[in-house]
């Protein structure tokens, strides 16, 4: 497996610790979008694309963020089943997409981290345009 292409998308905001939105190309065949550049605590790494979790309501069955305290459709107090985490948090994001193991995390997270750290070079000179390959689905109006 080769990273044939990445894609990174600067963020401006300083108080975020989201620092980028980021696509690769696997093999020139197929496409993993919305990974982030994220500055923790550790220092930055790469997050794999997820979506918050849901519940269906009791009483009208609308699928509803888990964690909300009302139903977004009808109003009904919402009654959840939290699921933990490794830590015991409150589950409330699923991988859409993820490496199995250390080996391909590293891989990818290498390869990124290589093209935000280019692309953050790059956007420092004179002239500089954003790729617009880069789209995360949040650009993308329903």
């Amino acid at each position: 497996m080769e990273i044939s292409e990445v894609n990174i998308r600067l963020l401006d905001s300083r108080n975020d610790k989201l620092r980028a939105f980021c696509s690769i190309t696997i093999d020139n065949a197929f496409v993993v979008r919305d990974l982030k550049v994220i500055d923790g605590a550790k220092g930055i790494f790469v997050a794999m694309p997820s979506r918050k979790i849901t519940c269906r309501c009791i009483k009208c069955r609308t699928k509803n963020f888990v964690k909300s305290n009302f139903c977004n459709e009808c109003g009904t107090k919402m009654v959840h089943a939290i699921v933990p985490d490794k830590t015991g948090r409150p589950k409330i994001y699923a991988d859409i997409a993820h490496p199995i193991n250390s080996q391909c995390r590293n891989m990818i997270q290498d390869k990124v981290l290589a093209a935000f750290h280019a692309e953050k070079q790059n956007s420092k000179k004179e002239g500089y345009k954003p790729p617009v390959g880069a789209v995360s689905h949040d650009d993308i109006e329903d």
